[in-house]
């Protein structure tokens, strides 16, 4: 059985001006260059810069080609720019060599994993992958974007430890929710928003999921789901990314519904509360007064604290599913909350659902 061989691309580490074609069609019609420059009117000068391609061919110097070799100025038009193409391919890969060592900064094999870069044996043709995945031409183009801002945009001290990894997890959750349309941000209908989605929480993923993703893009916030990385262990994190339009990215860490939840609520207080700058990631951080508020209002939103004194005198399942039914939201909820204040970590396991992703 005949199988097709696969085709390499083959990319040439040099350039053939145009005026190489010109000498080859000088010599054909038996022209001299200084002949060939009375006919067509430029300088001999001109002449020879372009043919060892120092010059450009400009339009007006292809059309009088045409003229005087019947060769059509589209064809010149088109020798020229792909030896300008090639040229500017051979400087980017000189270039590109010099940052190589960059890549070991990003983990592109997770990447290459889950089918956000190809992968290539060339580490060259690698790193422009690489910059591509993240929206950028150039190594410090990408620093600009994630490294700089440290400073213009206050960002979680998590962040700056793995810069690569961290810029690796949350562009992935970028791509996400660029491509997800919303109206523009609006603070009370998100609030509304909110509402019905904590009401949701007792239905099961392949419906609350959609649903919220929906009702969130209509108040102007993009929900990226996005698995957890090797070495970004978070739950969430939060970026506007236009002053009109706001990212939550949420992992399935812990896999626990209550996690789940408290995760998203926490990035929600952050939406409500937080600059628009700020680019902040829910790592269980206790050390950032933006951390803290936002914990605040998940616990209070998902469960009162005029609740929790009840809640620790807890002795069995029904005390934990009747509770729920009372604040309508899922007894997984309930549970987390049990075992976070009493620090019972084993009780009640069997009432917090387990979310897995759909590979």
């Amino acid at each position: 059985m005949l199988t097709a061989q696969k085709k390499y691309e083959f990319e040439p580490d040099y350039a053939i001006p145009p005026g190489a074609t010109l000498l080859e069609v000088m010599e054909s019609l038996e022209m001299t260059q200084k002949e060939m420059a009375v006919r067509t009117g430029v300088t001999e000068q001109t002449l020879t810069r372009i043919i060892k391609g120092e010059q450009p061919i400009s339009y007006e110097t292809a059309n009088r080609l045409e003229l005087v070799t019947q060769v059509p100025a589209r064809l010149w038009n088109n020798l020229e720019a792909q030896y300008r193409e090639q040229i500017a391919k051979i400087e980017e890969r000189q270039r590109f060599k010099s940052h190589i060592e960059w890549l070991k900064t990003i983990p592109t094999k997770e990447l290459i994993d889950r089918g956000c870069l190809e992968a290539d044996k060339d580490k060259v043709k690698l790193l422009r992958k690489t910059l591509a995945f993240f929206g950028v031409s150039s190594v410090k183009a990408w620093q600009d974007v994630w490294e700089i801002p440290a400073v213009a945009a206050r960002r979680s001290p998590c962040f700056e430890s793995l810069p690569g990894d961290a810029s690796a997890w949350i562009r992935q959750g970028e791509l996400q929710a660029h491509e997800r349309e919303c109206a523009p941000f609006d603070k009370k209908k998100f609030r509304d928003v909110l509402q019905q989605i904590r009401s949701m929480t007792r239905e099961e993923p392949s419906v609350f999921e959609p649903e919220m993703k929906r009702l969130c893009a209509e108040a102007g916030v993009a929900i990226a789901l996005v698995r957890e990385m090797k070495k970004v262990p978070w739950n969430g994190a939060t970026k506007w990314l236009t002053p009109r339009k706001a990212m939550i990215l949420l992992c399935l860490r812990g896999k626990g519904e209550d996690k789940f939840w408290f995760s998203f609520f926490h990035e929600a207080g952050h939406i409500l509360h937080d600059n628009k700058k700020d680019l902040l990631i829910n790592d269980d951080s206790h050390d950032d007064p933006r951390e803290e508020r936002a914990n605040t209002f998940a616990s209070e939103f998902l469960i009162p604290g005029r609740y929790n004194h009840i809640i620790r005198q807890f002795q069995t399942k029904i005390d934990v599913i009747n509770m729920a039914k009372e604040l309508d939201i899922a007894p997984g909820i309930v549970a987390g909350r049990y075992q976070f204040l009493t620090g019972k970590w084993n009780f009640f396991n069997d009432l917090i659902r387990k979310f897995n992703w759909v590979l």
